[in-house]
């Protein structure tokens, strides 16, 4: 695969992508992981799911499980996930981890496609633990078009500028996920303190201060306090390291 200049892969991502997220009930986050490592991981590529990653917030209070699937189409996405319903040996795993309660009380599901500037999402390991970095942005009214262009034109070749790893951008499909309104995108740090160095770097960029600022003319191109991020570490059975 060939990186442009941009830090943007040259090939193009078509692929439909699913960003799922586990609550797990309290005192079961180490049996669901135990679970997706010794069984689920495997059945989903089975019945034609792509593991891409699998995370835990570095802050992970509420015990989440956070991870990403590809698939070839939403069709393919949901053919997979009947098969994987019915399979006999996932039926009888999830009978026996639950023999003690259940391992999930709440999953939260987004569909994601790939934006036209996305890197061709491929999970890479690293010889040393790296962290990721979910960032969630909701575009003002009517500036979605403007910010994805933003990041088209400038902000990922910047973010390549400063040291920071691009795994893909993707929009939402459904509305009740903010389709039309959001940007979800994941970066990859060497640390949580090498986050805070390239960010403070980017943003001290003076490209970036002009950037943001003739965007900006007509007023922000994201909400108040639309911009969210979740720093993560991936899980010892991630394909992404």
């Amino acid at each position: 695969m060939t990186i442009l200049s941009t830090g943007v892969a040259a090939d193009k991502e078509t692929r439909f992508f699913e960003l799922r997220t586990y609550h797990a009930a309290p005192g079961k986050l180490d049996n669901l992981l135990a679970r997706f490592r010794n069984h689920t991981t495997a059945i989903f590529e089975r019945h034609g799911m792509v593991n891409i990653g699998y995370w835990l917030p570095l802050t992970n209070s509420d015990s989440l499980l956070v991870y990403l699937l590809a698939y070839p189409s939403r069709e393919a996405r949901d053919k997979s996930w009947k098969a994987f319903s019915s399979d006999p040996e996932w039926k009888e795993v999830a009978k026996a981890s639950e023999a003690n309660g259940r391992l999930v009380t709440k999953v939260d599901s987004v569909f994601l496609t790939p934006t036209d500037y996305s890197p061709v999402v491929e999970p890479s390991k690293a010889s040393e633990p790296r962290v990721f970095e979910l960032r969630t942005y909701h575009a003002s009214p009517g500036k979605l078009d403007a910010l994805h262009a933003r990041f088209r034109d400038h902000t990922t070749a910047l973010f390549t500028k400063h040291g920071m790893g691009q795994l893909g951008y993707w929009a939402p499909t459904e509305a009740k996920d903010g389709a039309g309104e959001t940007l979800i995108y994941i970066l990859v740090h060497k640390s949580p303190e090498a986050c805070d160095a390239s960010f403070k770097a980017f943003h001290d960029d003076p490209e970036w201060v002009k950037v943001k600022a003739d965007s900006e003319a007509n007023g922000p191109l994201t909400v108040k306090d639309g911009v969210k991020s979740v720093l993560m570490a991936p899980t010892d059975f991630s394909p992404a390291k």
